[in-house]
């Protein structure tokens, strides 16, 4: 299989997803201040947090370790993803763009992680006293990607047994 016909077209989606992480997490950093909530609106804030865990702050109170086991975890998921999408066809493109936005978004966090020791997050969800925790550009495109993948699994493997039985 020629490069063309392969996942990896999409990696630019994984670029873009990328840059705009660092782009808005720069921003974040830039013109809030850490953990001091600044309302956008009545279920928004933009709120600055340093997160040296994994999702909703997981191991965060660990000593240090955390950091390496982490990006080593993530290093070899993103080797995984992307030998995965270098394997798949051009044409299975709900799946390829899913990997993609995958692999940016842990490209934004393994990046911050490596660089600063923590991943920013910023951006905080919540209703009347409920919040959601604080997460990012790279955190909603993993989410995303992983969501649109279980729904491709489910309805391509739908489809494929669908054409097998009438096709029999």
């Amino acid at each position: 299989m020629r490069f063309s016909e392969r996942g990896l077209v999409w990696l630019w989606l994984s670029a873009v997803i990328f840059i705009a992480d660092q782009l808005t997490k720069y921003w974040a950093t830039e013109v809030l201040t850490l953990y001091v909530p600044e309302k956008v609106t009545s279920f928004l804030n933009w709120t600055l947090l340093h997160n040296e865990g994994i999702a909703f702050s997981l191991l965060a109170d660990q000593p240090g370790w955390q950091r390496w086991f982490i990006l080593i975890m993530a290093s070899a998921i993103v080797i995984w993803l992307f030998i995965w999408l270098y394997n798949s066809s051009r044409n299975l493109k709900l799946h390829n763009i899913s990997l993609a936005l995958v692999i940016g978004g842990a490209l934004g966090n393994i990046y911050d992680r490596a660089v600063l020791g923590y991943v920013v997050d910023f951006i905080q969800l919540h209703y009347n006293d409920y919040y959601w925790p604080a997460f990012n550009i790279a955190d909603s495109a993993i989410t995303v990607g992983a969501v649109l993948l279980i729904v491709d699994t489910l309805f391509r493997n739908q489809d494929k047994e669908h054409n097998e039985s009438t096709s029999g």
